[in-house]
């Protein structure tokens, strides 16, 4: 970030989160607002850029629409706070501003080198990936929607560990295709989560395969989209993550390790954390109960020391009820849903 002076023209403002589906013109509309910020933001500076997406998060975090309303009692949970404090309200500004830098980084990513990123990223617990990579076997690494997540994965990529991930299938197609080039792009596989056409894209069976050739394999896992996930205890509420990650490392044989991320002033930030055990006793689906719930207590952790990182902006726990005057609130952007997520 050497740049200096004031910015010579604000970039294109970030669209609207992809849809897993939605009208055809509003789809494609969609389609070509990413399209354009993927083109153009790489070519503006980087102070100019990180200057104007701050002001547009600042701009939209004001109007306090749905989106930062979900966001704002979804932080109010993970502080113990009435969505009304202040404090909250001060937090969902944070929350919005780290959103958007997520958005920044992506659409500059093709401008940022090797060497950028591996000084840049102080990445704690990476032992516990190559160590296990070195023996040949596989691991699965599960992550909340912190920080960014992109980069965690161009980091690994760039350390000598391509990964394999899953991406729920967004509309328009081409909008679909856009992401997974981009991911790609990283050095990265990644599977559709469903088929073109509609039902399985069979991305579990590979992934398995993956984890047996002593490959990693990278997922989002707090998230459960099909609401057929896992029940957990969440900072005191139950809500449901994908059983996807649990059931990979149960049935390969591969370890599970949760992830977490963070932003820092000039960086980024991740921690590795200790391997989640499979259980001695209990039938698989017990034991992936149980391994689900112990990877939801590190998220919480990592969760409650970065909150502000936490991009949540749509509905997570189950006594949680939209307001019948509010449609439901967009999926997350940033990657297109991990497995199951």
């Amino acid at each position: 970030m050497s740049e200096t002076g004031g910015p010579p023209g604000p970039p294109p403002r970030p669209p609207r989160p992809p849809r897993p589906g939605g009208t055809p013109l509003a789809d494609r509309a969609v389609a070509a607002a990413y399209t354009a910020g993927w083109a153009v933001v790489r070519h503006v500076p980087e102070r100019a850029a990180a200057w104007f997406f701050r002001v547009l998060a600042d701009r939209l975090w004001r109007r306090r629409g749905r989106s930062v309303r979900r966001l704002e009692a979804n932080l109010a949970r993970v502080v113990g706070a009435d969505p009304g404090d202040p404090a909250v309200r001060d937090l969902s500004r944070a929350g919005m501003r780290s959103y958007f830098r997520y958005w920044m980084e992506s659409f500059r990513f093709t401008a940022y080198t090797r060497e950028r990123i591996l000084e840049g990223t102080r990445f704690i617990g990476a032992e516990g990936i190559f160590d296990n990579l070195a023996r040949g076997r596989g691991v699965v690494i599960a992550l909340p929607h912190m920080g960014n997540y992109d980069l965690g994965g161009a980091w690994l990529v760039h350390m000598g560990h391509p990964f394999t991930t899953v991406a729920e299938r967004l509309k328009p197609e081409s909008l679909f295709e856009r992401f997974v080039a981009y991911r790609e792009s990283l050095g990265m596989e990644v599977l559709p989560l469903t088929a073109k056409g509609g039902g399985s894209a069979m991305a579990f069976g590979t992934l398995a395969k993956r984890l047996r050739e002593g490959r990693p394999v990278c997922l989002p896992a707090e998230r459960d989209l099909t609401e057929r996930g896992i029940e957990v205890e969440f900072f005191g509420a139950r809500t449901r993550m994908v059983a996807g990650p649990a059931l990979l490392a149960l049935q390969t044989g591969a370890a599970l390790l949760p992830a977490v991320l963070w932003f820092e002033e000039d960086g980024w930030g991740i921690r590795i954390h200790e391997e989640v055990p499979v259980p001695s006793e209990g039938t698989r689906q017990e034991k992936v109960a149980v391994m689900t719930q112990a990877m939801a207590a590190v998220f919480e952790k990592g969760i409650a020391e970065h909150p502000e990182d936490w991009h949540m902006l749509q509905r997570v726990w189950l006594d949680d009820v939209e307001s019948p005057a509010e449609p439901p609130a967009e999926p997350l952007a940033g990657p297109p849903a991990g497995a199951g997520s």
